[in-house]
């Protein structure tokens, strides 16, 4: 284990150069996300390799509809984050570092990876950005194996890690939170900017898709969710986007998002993206359609799968091209 991605400073500090709050931490200290310490003015992560959470999930789960759809995947989860969302669904151990946590060495992982029959493992849950060493050193052994490296992240991290993060990873959904930089900075404590850049950074390198969590008066305006959409089109209108109903959690009282909200706000992000699905809405399917002729591709009613209308990465009804991976 090599704690990285920090400078020394003056007076036994240290800079976390990891995420874009470049948190300043004196010693015997930690950063924003709790889990990054100052110990004699070096960094030391003492929650490297202690996961929160072990699961068996569908692909779906993450979300994410366009990368293996139908099969299930190792996921993990950690301890800490580099966000305070107060709507935060993994509350408990996204915003401390006292939940329950096993030690599990990437080569045990990656073991059991391969005992579970999983084509790959999932960095989810909570954010596994801010355990990127732990993250780097598994998916480098996963990658050596033959299994794919999934992220279900925030996006909040800085150039240069990214571009090793995405020299090992295969897939992600990233969370866009909200157009609205007031949001970003006043409720979950980050740059809208930051997140952008991190998208763009990601786009072209590994299978990339997108979920906004749709919060009645925060986040829900036809204006924001049309300009994210028109964001992701300007990289490629064949990103997919789930816009995902908001339930109360955590410090957030408001009430649910309504479905007609989140079928009004598709119909909005349809003018410039291709695939836009809907998450969180009980037993309603969430399907893949032909965008050229609408023909049925993949039915979905919860984590029940049927590929029947896709035939060597085309629509078997007209020949249109699906950007769709492993299948």
């Amino acid at each position: 284990m090599n704690p990285r991605f920090f400078e020394h400073t003056d007076q036994n500090r240290i800079r976390c150069i990891l995420c874009p709050h470049n948190c300043l931490i004196a010693e015997d200290r930690h950063g924003v996300c709790r889990v990054r310490f100052n110990h004699n003015g070096s960094l030391e992560i003492p929650f490297y390799a202690r996961l929160s959470a072990v699961s068996i999930d569908p692909i779906e789960k993450k979300p994410l509809y366009h990368y293996y759809p139908g099969r299930s995947i190792l996921s993990v989860g950690f301890v800490g984050c580099s966000f305070h969302c107060p709507f935060c669904q993994n509350h408990h151990i996204a915003h401390g570092t006292t939940a329950a946590t096993e030690l599990v060495p990437p080569e045990r992982l990656v073991e059991l990876c391969e005992r579970r029959g999983s084509f790959g493992i999932a960095y989810t849950y909570s954010e596994p950005i801010v355990h990127l060493e732990y993250v780097l050193d598994t998916a480098a052994l996963a990658r050596e194996r033959g299994l794919k490296n999934v992220l279900v992240s925030n996006g909040y991290i800085n150039p240069q890690p990214a571009a090793e993060l995405l020299e090992l990873v295969d897939a992600a959904n990233i969370d866009f939170k909200s157009w609205n930089p007031e949001f970003y900075q006043k409720e979950i404590g980050g740059d809208v900017r930051q997140i952008r850049r991190f998208l763009e950074q990601a786009y072209g390198k590994i299978s990339l898709e997108v979920t906004t969590l749709v919060i009645p008066t925060k986040n829900d305006s036809e204006e924001e969710i049309e300009a994210i959409a028109r964001f992701l089109a300007s990289l490629d209108r064949n990103i997919p986007y789930h816009l995902s109903a908001y339930y109360p959690q955590h410090r957030y009282r408001i009430p649910p998002t309504p479905p007609e909200t989140l079928e009004r706000l598709a119909d909005k992000a349809r003018r410039h993206l291709r695939y836009v699905y809907l998450g969180n809405v009980g037993m309603q399917e969430t399907n893949t359609n032909c965008p050229s002729c609408g023909a049925l591709l993949i039915r979905r009613g919860g984590y029940s799968v049927s590929l029947s209308g896709i035939e060597a990465g085309r629509c078997a009804k007209c020949g249109e091209t699906i950007p769709i991976e492993g299948i």
